[in-house]
């Protein structure tokens, strides 16, 4: 149960309110938003809760216990700080969020109602709704290391431990050309052989997807000519001249690990553990096979 501040009691005990929702968006950038559903800007704590914004919200509903409680927030695309190419590029996803039930005519006499992430958001031509999921939502995200047999570090993170900035590791490039938005035809990477990329990492330096990054599905290099083919198509359009930086990229398996970085004694997977065939199967005869010792020594 909330505790109100005293003014904020007496007001809602008088029987006529006047409140409005605010909402604060803090992305992952540090931009900092405000929004409310009331007819003219609000300010507290620093923030300009700009209104005729066209939000609005569902019922918040809690409950006790660690289940992720949920609220809804709609919008039209209709504010200068919220743009379609923003929400597509996801410069949103994972944003932090807060709301507040705030008195319009003193806003000193607020409460904070809910804060968490911003989860799955669906746009159309005119308008956005974002999911609020509870802080609670953390604790149903997977902790912890995967016992499998391939590296579950990232290429070139402080668990890896590989320098990609070395001279071989690292390509920028320049689009010549797009198909269907995510297949890129470069220039400037004309050095690294076809497949050096697969699995890579694509930042984009210049153009509408400045700052976004995308995983790298293929890699070919045809007559000097490179062609990357992206998991997914950026949020954001790519044109012709746009510049990107590319890194390397690494399948997480041993034999990768060890032949193309020279790294393997930093892989972080489990490339001896005995797969299905092997721990379902039997002691074969005086052969002395599978008989609960190591199998590499």
């Amino acid at each position: 149960m909330k505790t109100l501040p005293p003014g904020l009691q007496a007001h809602l005990d008088s029987g006529a309110t006047t409140l409005a929702w605010c909402w604060r968006i803090i992305r992952a950038d540090g931009t900092t938003m405000g929004f409310t559903d009331h007819d003219r800007d609000l300010t507290f704590d620093g923030t300009v809760f700009a209104a005729a914004t066209g939000f609005t919200t569902s019922e918040i509903e809690s409950s006790l216990g660690l289940s992720v409680d949920n609220l809804e927030v709609e919008g039209a695309l209709s504010s200068d700080a919220i743009t379609e190419a923003d929400i597509s590029a996801g410069h949103y996803d994972g944003a932090a969020i807060e709301a507040w039930r705030v008195n319009w005519t003193d806003v000193a006499q607020r409460v904070l109602m809910r804060k968490g992430l911003i989860g799955e958001i669906t746009r159309g031509k005119l308008a956005f709704r974002a999911e609020l999921r509870g802080l609670s939502q953390v604790l149903d995200q997977r902790q912890g290391r995967s016992f499998q047999r391939t590296c579950d570090a990232d290429l070139g993170d402080g668990r890896c431990k590989f320098n990609l900035n070395q001279a071989g590791f690292t390509g920028a490039g320049t689009v010549t050309a797009v198909a269907r938005g995510r297949i890129i035809t470069a220039s400037g990477l004309g050095a690294f052989a076809t497949g050096w990329f697969r699995h890579g990492l694509l930042t984009w330096a210049s153009g509408e997807s400045a700052g976004a990054r995308m995983e790298v599905k293929a890699h070919k290099l045809s007559a000097g000519v490179a062609t990357i083919e992206l998991w997914h198509p950026m949020g954001a359009p790519v044109a012709v001249g746009d510049t990107f930086n590319v890194t390397a990229g690494c399948d997480k398996t041993l034999n990768t690990c060890k032949g193309r970085f020279s790294n393997a004694a930093n892989f972080r997977g489990f490339p001896h553990m005995p797969g299905a065939d092997k721990a379902f199967s039997y002691v074969v005869g005086e052969s002395g096979e599978n008989d609960g010792g190591s199998f590499f020594n």
